[in-house]
């Protein structure tokens, strides 16, 4: 894919020592309250966005939901990058499959509008074969980018790809609240 930036995705747990230290660009979504990752002191400077929101699709009490602020801010650093070349983003959240898939999602289609979105996300999970991104921050971006619904298409044949190779993860989706995106998983026949 001609972007001419090195992408990464991954979990926190991934930043002291199977992450390039050496990214130039770092997208961290964060859970409100988590401490500031420790690796990041010692990495050379970058530019970086911190985004503090929850892993959920719907609006739960106690919890911080993705809102179009966040997808725009997610967006806005996005547009920062289009005149960088030779870089390296890396977007991370807790575990390197929802919530920074889904950024990384929006990104490429906001840097690639003439590519499909179903290969957009391939791409994705390309780079991350366990991917499950998070259906509220793809709405919002939909929205945000005018795709009419188009970005949120592909997700649920990838969804249902997940839940085929990997059938445990119908309970716990379900268990984190995210039983819409296991119906929309089901839409595939």
């Amino acid at each position: 894919m001609p972007i001419p930036f090195h992408l990464t995705v991954c979990g926190l747990h991934e930043l002291d020592g199977a992450a390039d230290p050496h990214a130039t660009h770092v997208l961290s979504i964060l859970d409100p309250g988590m401490p500031q990752p420790a690796p990041f002191a010692a990495w050379p400077a970058h530019a970086r966005l911190e985004l503090r929101f929850d892993d959920i699709i719907e609006e739960t009490p106690g919890l911080a939901a993705p809102t179009a602020d966040h997808i725009a801010q997610v967006l806005d650093f996005g547009q920062s990058l289009a005149t960088e070349r030779d870089g390296h983003l890396l977007v991370h959240c807790y575990a390197g499959i929802s919530r920074s898939s889904a950024s990384m999602y929006l990104l490429l289609a906001q840097a690639r509008p003439d590519r499909a979105p179903a290969e957009l996300l391939a791409e994705v999970a390309r780079i991350r074969p366990q991917i499950w991104p998070n259906l509220r921050m793809v709405e919002l971006g939909d929205a945000a980018l005018g795709r009419n619904g188009a970005l949120t298409e592909p997700l649920a044949a990838h969804y249902a790809r997940r839940l085929k190779g990997e059938p445990s993860l119908n309970d716990v989706m379900r268990r984190l609240g995210r039983a819409r995106e296991i119906a929309l998983a089901r839409t595939v026949r």
